[in-house]
């Protein structure tokens, strides 16, 4: 939860993000699908499985959603901008991409 919605800063009310991604989504609890137009959370890193809601295309290089969830963070937190798809190829091919996951 947001501060700005009366969210603590505490641990359990915090998570690492890049400052881009972190102002994408401001006080956002919540985006549109772009599929459907719906309103839905967005992904919550501390209560939701990254699997159950996203995954890496065939070079690692984007993000693609496998639910509303997945596609309204995506969209809402810019997630596949070129930029971060440049730096995930420079990241593939020293083999530091992608994170592994379990």
């Amino acid at each position: 939860m947001p501060r700005s919605a009366g969210g603590l800063t505490v641990f359990e009310n915090t998570c690492l993000a890049c400052p881009t991604c972190n102002r994408f989504k401001a006080d956002r609890e919540a985006a549109a699908d772009p599929a459907t137009g719906n309103e839905v959370p967005l992904f919550h890193p501390q209560r939701d499985d990254w699997t159950d809601h996203f995954e890496w295309n065939d070079n690692a290089s984007e993000i693609v959603a496998l639910t509303p969830i997945g596609r309204a963070t995506i969209a809402a937190l810019r997630m596949n901008r070129p930029q971060l798809i440049r730096v995930r190829r420079m990241w593939v091919a020293m083999g530091e991409h992608p994170p592994h996951l379990e």
